[in-house]
């Protein structure tokens, strides 16, 4: 007789608990996939743009999503960040969050192979997204300045920008976004403003100077002639303003002005000061230097056109004028025209962020690394632009009726 092989109480739990093990290994671990769109982006210098991320959850996933944003060596990128840095996912459904990326000021143009990374516990996904950073003022931004005056001349310090204009218009901002109306104390056109010595100086139709510690208090001031000044700069401990049939004034703070003698009757229409020196620019392709503002010295442009603006930066003096001419010099003293690809009248220029910026009319924008090699870019606007500056990390560009752009 053949004796049955009972299987015990102890045997049978025994044999349950392998079959649920087994069950929870054959079962897959929660996981997740994620995806970019779009998956490239053209971002401005101190600017930023978007990308949606979308996450899909498997075999039951939830949790807590830590992101970051790597280059392809898996290491950040010095002033290049991503927002926000976290999501949680609590839903078996795909989900989508918004991914901002910021672009610091200070991180050079080109193009950047990077990747999105996104970690829960040992899960580790990864997408791929190119980046271009683009040079600041290749974009620009309407503002509502509030008003519809021309306004001409703009200027930054002491964290505020000023802009000035026709009807003695004032305005300040903290951003170049939000403007203010300011009293000036006048009615005349006010052209020019610099800042220098602890306070701005604004000058304008038939001599007038306009002086204020704030931008928000004016106090009018004598400049001892007629003519109309149209440029303004600080440099050497004195401020100087130029203007029409070649007048010259100097001021040691603002206040008491000097005539200078220019040397030429006519139109001086723009100023600054750099690499030790004033240049000044005007009508029938005059340059003037000087070391002082007092002793000046005749230049030789090569050009008969109007020169209505003048920077420097990159180690070298841009000039701008009448038919789209440009000039650069790496001294002031020698000049070399260069092509804009333009024949409207460039007004203005200043440089910022490793790039020259004109400005002029039908809303003509032109930008450059060098001075040499220009650009055209899209303002969006058709009416003329007659001042521009760079500071905070952008450019603010004025014009007619009322009119601000900033770039970023």
């Amino acid at each position: 007789m053949r004796r049955k092989t009972r299987i015990g109480p102890s045997w049978l739990g025994l044999l349950v608990l392998l079959a649920l093990l087994l069950a929870a290994c054959s079962s897959p671990a929660p996981n997740f996939n994620i995806s970019l769109s779009p998956t490239s982006l053209t971002v401005q210098q101190g600017a930023s743009g978007s990308t949606t991320l979308t996450l899909t959850p498997q075999n039951g996933f939830t949790g807590t999503v830590t992101l970051s944003l790597v280059d392809a060596s898996d290491n950040p990128v010095p002033g290049l960040t991503l927002s926000p840095t976290s999501f949680t996912v609590s839903t078996s459904s795909p989900v989508s969050q918004t991914l901002t990326v910021n672009v610091a000021g200070s991180v050079a143009a080109g193009s950047y192979n990077l990747k999105v990374k996104a970690v829960s516990g040992s899960i580790n996904k990864e997408a791929s997204l190119s980046l271009t950073v683009a040079p600041v003022g290749t974009t620009w931004t309407p503002r509502t300045s509030g008003t519809n005056a021309w306004l001409v001349g703009v200027t930054y310090s002491a964290g505020q920008y000023v802009v000035v204009g026709d009807n003695g218009t004032v305005l300040t901002s903290p951003n170049g976004i939000t403007w203010t109306a300011q009293t000036s104390g006048t009615t005349n056109w006010l052209i020019g403003i610099t800042h220098g010595a602890g306070q701005y100086v604004a000058v304008g139709a038939w001599g007038t100077i306009r002086t204020s510690p704030d931008g928000i208090t004016w106090t009018a001031q004598t400049s001892g002639t007629g003519h109309w000044l149209l440029g303004v700069a600080y440099g050497a401990g004195q401020f100087v303003a130029v203007g029409s049939s070649g007048v010259i004034r100097t001021s040691p703070d603002g206040v008491t002005w000097t005539g200078q003698t220019s040397g030429t009757t006519n139109p001086l229409i723009s100023i600054t000061y750099a690499a030790g020196q004033f240049v000044a620019v005007g009508d029938n392709g005059t340059i003037r230097t000087s070391s002082n503002g007092t002793i000046w010295n005749a230049q030789t442009s090569g050009t008969s056109s109007s020169l209505r603006g003048v920077t420097y930066g990159g180690g070298q003096f841009v000039v701008v004028g009448a038919g789209g001419t440009i000039l650069t010099s790496p001294d002031g003293v020698t000049w070399t025209a260069q092509t804009s690809g333009t024949g409207q009248t460039l007004n203005a220029v200043a440089y910022g962020g490793g790039q020259f910026v004109a400005v002029g009319a039908g809303g003509t924008i032109l930008t450059s690394p060098d001075g040499v090699t220009w650009t055209a870019q899209i303002s969006g606007i058709g009416g003329s632009l007659y001042g521009v500056t760079f500071a905070a990390g952008q450019f603010v560009a004025a014009g007619d009726s009322g009119t601000i752009l900033t770039s970023p």
